[in-house]
């Protein structure tokens, strides 16, 4: 296994680009796609593009500010004395591991965007802390939680298809929770997940003292709070100084905020990215205490997003390209037409690992593939609700390799994608395999 990781490691360091790099890259793959395959012209291909390169600017900022503010809670003095507990029980390289994966994984099990920030977090903390923990790794396998979302409670298309109104309700109608991620092989399927990935990660721990590249923050964090400390300390009592450092006003703001989103829940609103993103925020405000604290962390976590902004235009391009040019049909027919009933979901799981690097984004990537899927699902009588999670794992499983999403991991780390992608294949294959089972298994159960 050592050889098998190196290889990927080596092969990823000497040949993967940056992630914006890797965006222009898919983005001509797709053009070039849609007019060889497709017979879509260059111009109708640019025509498509820039239409729907801004399609996802709302996403783009739902996203950015869950990310941003979701590190500025995950980073609050409470919930750092939290993980710094949790941290300190942990003394072996291979236990830190572990700890990393099973933080992310539960986080990502709870809220995506929550997972995201606090496995990067807890990775961090351990590498400084535990010694000889090999860095890249333990970055890897915090993130390699994320894959969990699929199976959990923010899973992106099961979430959608169980809310009455959403896009498709009039091909394949309202398909409850219960019907998804909370069936008996969905729920044994997290749990195998949460159970071996762990071990799979500690398994991949460098034996070799010489191949461990330590990461230490401590002096950067020290020289951090020295500047924070002497430049605070240098700033004279004003009435500004005051009401930016005031708790009462954090706490007035704080409890009107959930006034807020008591009152949507009371009235029969439903749980959705514009209301995740006010008890974020001001779940944030109460934690921080002060107006001033809070702005100082969102700084902090501004830094997250930035991957984010500029390439996620790109992947809005490649999205309306996938969908005007017909290309994501192609690609799907070509699984479909080679399954059957029971099957289906196996094939749908596998194309939608495909599309994926093209159509990265859960709701973007459904609103494209979904409606030929269920097509094809009612053709052949398949199960739509498992048509539906077949492809909501296949999202989940490529996002293990998919920049779109490490971008936030990444800027936390200060690392380079091509340092940590040859374990995340590793980690990639090993996921693969637990959801062809499950979904070829779910299938055949009917």
């Amino acid at each position: 296994m050592t050889k098998v990781t190196n290889f990927f490691t080596d092969l990823m360091r000497k040949y993967l680009p940056d992630p914006f790099v890797f965006a222009i890259g898919l983005t001509l793959l797709t053009v070039v796609l849609a007019v060889l395959v497709q017979g879509q012209s260059v111009v109708d291909t640019s025509a498509a593009w820039g239409k729907g390169f801004w399609n996802l600017l709302s996403f783009t900022t739902q996203v950015a500010v869950m990310l941003a503010m979701g590190y500025v809670v995950a980073s609050a003095p409470i919930v750092n004395r939290l993980l710094n507990r949790l941290v300190d029980l942990v003394h072996r390289p291979r236990t830190a591991i572990i700890v990393a994966t099973l933080v992310g994984g539960v986080g990502s099990y709870l809220n995506w965007a929550f997972g995201l920030v606090i496995g990067g977090i807890v990775a961090k903390k351990l590498a400084s802390k535990v010694k000889g923990v090999h860095y890249p790794l333990i970055i890897a396998a915090a993130y390699s939680g994320f894959t969990l979302y699929g199976t959990g409670l923010s899973a992106s298309i099961p979430v959608l298809i169980s809310t009455p109104g959403h896009p498709m309700e009039k091909q394949m109608g309202v398909i409850p929770l219960s019907e998804t991620i909370f069936t008996l092989p969905m729920i044994i399927t997290s749990l195998v997940i949460i159970v071996t990935l762990p071990l799979l990660n500690a398994w991949l721990h460098p034996k070799n003292k010489e191949e461990i590249i330590e990461y230490n923050s401590e002096a950067d964090l020290a020289a951090s709070e020295t500047a924070v400390g002497s430049h605070a300390a240098q700033r004279p009592v004003t009435f500004a100084s005051k009401v930016n450092n005031s708790r009462l006003l954090s706490l007035i703001i704080g409890a009107f905020g959930f006034t807020y989103i008591v009152y949507h829940f009371v009235t029969g609103g439903s749980l959705d990215f514009n209301i995740i993103n006010c008890i974020i925020l001001f779940g944030g405000i109460l934690l921080l205490g002060t107006p001033a604290h809070y702005v100082a962390q969102l700084n902090e976590g501004i830094k997250t997003v930035s991957g984010i902004l500029l390439q996620y235009p790109f992947y809005a391009g490649i999205m309306a390209v996938m969908a005007a040019s017909g290309l994501v049909d192609t690609i799907s027919e070509i699984f479909v037409k080679l399954s059957g009933a029971s099957t289906l979901p196996l094939w749908g799981l596998w194309s939608s690992y495909v599309i994926n690097f093209f159509v990265p984004s859960g709701g973007g990537h459904w609103v494209v593939q979904g409606p030929f899927m269920i097509e094809a699902a009612k053709q052949l009588n398949a199960s739509l609700s498992q048509t539906a999670m077949s492809v909501m794992l296949g999202n989940a499983w490529n996002d293990l390799i998919q920049p779109f999403w490490i971008l936030p991991v990444l800027a936390i780390s200060n690392l380079k994608l091509k340092d940590i992608m040859g374990y995340l294949v590793i980690m990639m294959l090993w996921v693969g395999i637990i959801y062809s089972i499950a979904v070829l298994g779910w299938g055949f159960m009917g």
